[in-house]
């Protein structure tokens, strides 16, 4: 078997490399992103063209930071998924204290599409909470997503988005308002709240975003 073209080993480190040393590397930089410019470039070497150096990312909303994102399955953005489970979560050692948020997506089956985690530095637990929601929801839509299911084990969150609780902290209400938006982009919403044992893969993120300043 012959080895692999440069172009190959490129357009293969796109689709399926977590790449979560290159985007912690370069502030404003999302895996799509990369995962693009490494598509574009393996296309350009294999028309023969020079690569040029990539342009700045634009991040789509000042509210929602880009995140560390690991794919764990070969699901481009944009493919059209019908239906996107998303766990969230959020951590605040100290409330406020050094701060992490963390979201999980799945399939209807269970399969783990995609890890996210972002460093927050000092916030509170709530804000922290919002965060991993969003960074989840934002993820869930470049996705192609259709449909979402949020799990969250925060009984706050949970309430306030479907309206039983209101916002009175003036500091989550922005959050709360882009949570809003970004859920009506979707078809269907279903909001519940689950038992923290059962959200420990999104807490497992939130945590890691801290310990290891994702």
């Amino acid at each position: 078997m012959p080895p692999p073209s440069l172009v190959d080993l490129l357009r293969h480190i796109a689709r399926e490399e977590p790449l979560t040393a290159t985007v912690r590397a370069f502030r404003g930089l999302t895996r799509e992103h990369l995962g693009q410019l490494l598509a574009e470039a393996a296309d350009t070497l294999a028309q023969g063209l020079p690569v040029s150096a990539p342009s700045e990312p634009v991040l789509e909303s000042a509210a929602v930071p880009s995140p560390t994102v690991e794919s764990a399955a070969p699901i481009a953005p944009g493919s059209g998924l019908n239906r996107v489970r998303v766990y969230s979560d959020g951590a605040a050692r100290g409330n406020p204290g050094p701060a992490g948020a963390g979201a999980v997506l799945m399939d209807t089956q269970g399969a783990v599409i995609a890890r996210l985690g972002k460093f927050l530095g000092h916030q509170t637990n709530n804000h922290a909470e919002y965060m991993g929601l969003l960074l989840g929801l934002q993820h869930a839509r470049t996705l192609g997503a259709r449909e979402v299911e949020v799990y969250a084990d925060s009984e706050l969150l949970i309430r306030q988005l479907d309206g039983r609780y209101q916002v009175k902290s003036a500091t989550l209400k922005p959050l709360f308002q882009e949570a809003q938006k970004l859920l009506k982009t979707f078809s269907k919403v279903k909001l519940a709240h689950v038992p923290r044992a059962q959200n420990a893969e999104a807490d497992e993120m939130s945590n890691r975003a801290i310990d290891e300043r994702l």
